[in-house]
């Protein structure tokens, strides 16, 4: 599909190739190579924070393990 617009595929309020959701979640452990342990409510995941500046106690926004926004910092 080179050179096709993809926005075809976008008809309803949820985009066909987008429509997984970012969710909050708190940093409990910053690891290395950019990782951080999360607590997601249903236990414990590592995610990516290369893209933002996120501290242990942080919620952070994440969608498809990739941090990408810090709602709320710790104190």
């Amino acid at each position: 599909m080179a050179g096709s617009d993809r926005t075809a595929d976008c008809a309803d309020e949820v985009c066909v190739t987008c429509s997984d959701e970012a969710v909050p979640v708190r940093v409990t452990r910053l690891l290395d190579d950019d990782l951080a342990a999360v607590h997601t409510g249903a236990g414990e995941e590592v995610v990516s924070v290369a893209l933002v500046d996120a501290r242990v106690g942080d919620t952070i926004l994440v969608h498809a393990k990739e941090a990408i926004a810090v709602l709320g910092r710790s104190s």
